[in-house]
């Protein structure tokens, strides 16, 4: 539940950070008229982000159970792969998000209304269809729970507010240091969905080792205790574990987590907390 809360908390917040940037700047720069485009582009982002959830909940249900797993295990590293990258290009280009998205708005307003309407399609259809593909790899290394869905709507719901209160001005953030800590989490997390994967994948025939065990404490930590799911919901961990995961988990995680910590938190101190996102001019 916690690692879908956090997936749910920093995708969200990244979305809800768009929407803010974008309809403040329109307001803020007298094209209200524009508006109507605007939130037409981030309502049909949002539509596809979840339909895109749901083919990936629903989509393989009627494949082979080998078929299912192939899927399941190929999707879940695609969204470390991706997860990886977002963590890092955010790291970067934080503190740049405003400017970059004022630049690329001012552009689709000289385009005109529908242009302005593609522009939010696209910036917000991003990281919603990130933000359905990451919900949807945390979600299953907990197996079928409404917990997993719990968290995501719990972590998007705080998002929202968060957005909103930074929108209305009555909220400041330091997104450089947010981005840090939160990264270091979904590192941890990035590394329990590739290990997911990889079982997947062995359980789908594709890669080898199935019944090689590097450790089974299921007897100490039975997944079913409070302590066994309160591991699986911070940490993704599984009882029992073969080589190939434990090896994967650690190749993964020890140089992701020293790269990140180098660059994240190797620089210059963090800056005063700054507003993401000016408050909107009222008329």
């Amino acid at each position: 539940m916690f690692a879908n809360f956090l997936i749910g908390l920093r995708e969200g917040l990244e979305a809800a950070l768009v929407v803010g940037i974008l309809v403040a700047y329109l307001v803020k720069s007298g094209r209200r008229d524009m508006l109507p485009q605007l939130w037409l582009g981030i309502g049909v982002a949002v539509a596809i982000s979840l339909g895109f959830g749901a083919l990936l909940t629903f989509g393989p249900q009627g494949l082979t159970f080998e078929a299912q797993e192939a899927i399941g295990g190929t999707l879940s590293i695609v969204a470390v792969g991706l997860i990886t990258w977002m963590i890092f290009w955010m790291g970067k280009t934080a503190r740049f998000l405003k400017a970059n998205l004022h630049s690329k708005l001012d552009h689709a307003v000289e385009g005109g209304r529908w242009a302005v309407a593609t522009m939010a399609l696209l910036a917000v259809g991003r990281e919603g269809l990130e933000t359905a593909l990451f919900l949807w790899a945390g979600a299953s290394t907990t197996g079928a729970s409404t917990r997993p869905l719990l968290g995501a709507v719990l972590g998007l719901a705080v998002a929202v507010l968060l957005g909103w209160l930074v929108y209305r001005g009555a909220l400041r953030l330091n997104l450089r240091v947010f981005f840090r800590w939160t990264g270091l989490g979904l590192i941890v997390i990035a590394a329990g969905v590739l290990a997911y994967g990889v079982h997947d994948l062995q359980e789908a025939g594709i890669l080898p080792g199935l019944n090689s065990l590097a450790f089974d404490v299921s007897a100490q930590i039975p997944p079913s205790s409070w302590y066994g799911t309160l591991l699986k919901g911070f940490l993704n961990f599984s009882p029992a574990t073969t080589w190939l995961q434990a090896v994967a988990w650690v190749l993964y995680a020890v140089p992701t987590l020293a790269l990140f910590i180098r660059t994240a938190f190797g620089g210059s101190p963090a800056p005063r907390p700054t507003s993401a996102v000016p408050a909107a001019a009222h008329s």
